[in-house]
């Protein structure tokens, strides 16, 4: 039976349980996230071979969007049955998912053998992946902030999200590892494989020890379970909660498309750093986000999450649009360099409280509906910034118009922030 969570004095050590589900929710969003980045990086040298040299951004944008959509799905589908039966029981289900899925990827047969039924394959194997990745930090996430003591609860939330960043750059790092060892066609028939298979792994591990040592925290225990948790925060008592927390995190992805994919891309194009260049400083501007991502949760205890948000969206909204065109008119490569990294502080490590505010605007018997729904809704609009962005471009200019909506993606965080409540990081959950 698990013990029951007390408040802890500064000489009292955190119960086994709620160790367990930290470990758990810090983890198991950096297996969450290395699976969300691996089609992203690990696809990318073998599409030609998979998909056929046809259309390349076209087949990579669909596999791109079936996992876009299977998440807001997965999080309205796990997220109730997490308020109902349990959070770790979900998260052990969403687990099996993601590591089923990111196996069977592993092993489809490239574009010689199933012509463009290899694309059609891995398009719906991560589209029904992306539905267990919503159900997985729709529980896992909410479960390990329930069991987080109060004053260390930014903190967690920050390790946690900084999970995403350390993600992304350990597949970047497989993968050029990868090619710099074999050769083009020893990629392109096996060597892409082995980071899916290394993710199936990672998910089936973490299984394990959810399995063996996370248990669902007296909080949940404690509540009152709704009938239907969708309905009460769509159109119920808590729709307010859910609206406002899809504005502000609407403006965190706009952040996060601006700052890293399109930046990547405008680099690309503006052709004054190679491939490498641009490769290693994405490595440094990553490693600095993640390191203040952290700090941003902790910081968020002692200021407030509300003013939290408010003060970075408002700082955010002046200093990224000044520093995405800063990128392109510094002499120096060093200039880049910096101006990338404080580019990625200003706006993604903005995602360090997240985790816990999110369990704070929603209370326990609708906390992983809430908190999945919101996280994963808000995704949808800003990630069809290929569709509006160039229209934009068009009319504004490439910078300006990036650097347009890195002002209203600031603007959104602080708006979010603002209309929304005081929330208590002081007491425990409820």
């Amino acid at each position: 039976m698990p013990q029951n969570y007390v408040a802890t004095e500064p000489h009292e050590t955190m119960p086994l349980d709620a160790r367990r589900a930290i470990r758990g929710g810090i983890f198991g969003n950096y297996v969450d996230q290395f699976d969300i980045f691996l089609p992203v990086v690990a696809l990318a040298p073998a599409a030609a071979h998979l998909f056929g040299p046809e259309n390349l951004a076209g087949n990579a944008g669909l596999i791109f969007v079936a996992t876009l959509l299977g998440r807001p799905l997965g999080a309205a589908i796990f997220g109730p049955i997490a308020d109902r039966i349990g959070r770790a029981a979900t998260t052990q289900v969403a687990l099996i998912g993601i590591a089923v899925t990111t196996l069977l990827i592993a092993l489809v047969p490239g574009h010689t053998v199933l012509g463009s039924g290899t694309l059609l394959t891995i398009v719906a194997l991560r589209f029904v992946g992306g539905v267990f990745l919503g159900g997985e930090y729709t529980s896992a996430i909410p479960l390990a902030m329930e069991w987080s003591e109060p004053k260390r609860r930014g903190l967690v939330s920050g390790f946690i999200m900084w999970m995403s960043p350390w993600a992304n750059a350990s597949i970047a790092a497989l993968v050029f590892g990868l090619l710099s060892v074999l050769d083009e066609g020893a990629y392109n028939a096996w060597g892409w494989r082995v980071p899916f298979l290394l993710g199936s792994l990672l998910a089936f591990g973490m299984l394990g020890y959810y399995r063996s040592r996370v248990a669902d925290s007296p909080i949940w225990k404690q509540s009152t379970k709704r009938a239907n948790p969708l309905k009460d925060i769509f159109i119920g008592e808590h729709r307010r909660a859910l609206w406002q927390v899809f504005l502000l995190m609407s403006g965190l992805w706009l952040f996060t498309y601006m700052a890293i994919p399109t930046l990547t891309s405008e680099l690309a194009l503006d052709g004054r750093l190679d491939a490498k260049a641009i490769s290693f400083t994405l490595m440094c501007a990553t490693a600095a986000s993640a390191v203040v991502m952290a700090g941003c949760g902790h910081l968020s205890t002692f200021t407030g999450r509300r003013t939290f948000f408010i003060g970075f969206g408002l700082v955010g909204a002046v200093l990224a649009p000044l520093t995405f065109l800063g990128v392109f008119s510094a002499e120096s490569t060093s200039g880049v360099v910096l101006l990338v990294v404080a580019l990625q502080i200003v706006t993604v490590s903005g995602y360090g409280p997240v985790g816990a505010y999110l369990v704070e605007r929603f209370p326990a018997a609708v906390r992983s509906s809430g908190y999945g729904v919101g996280y994963s809704l808000s995704i949808v609009l800003p990630a069809l910034y290929p569709y509006y962005l160039p229209p934009l471009q068009d009319l504004l200019g490439r910078s300006a118009a990036v650097a347009g909506l890195l002002i209203l993606a600031g603007l959104l965080v602080a708006a979010g922030g603002f209309i929304g409540p005081k929330t208590d990081t002081t007491h425990q959950l409820h």
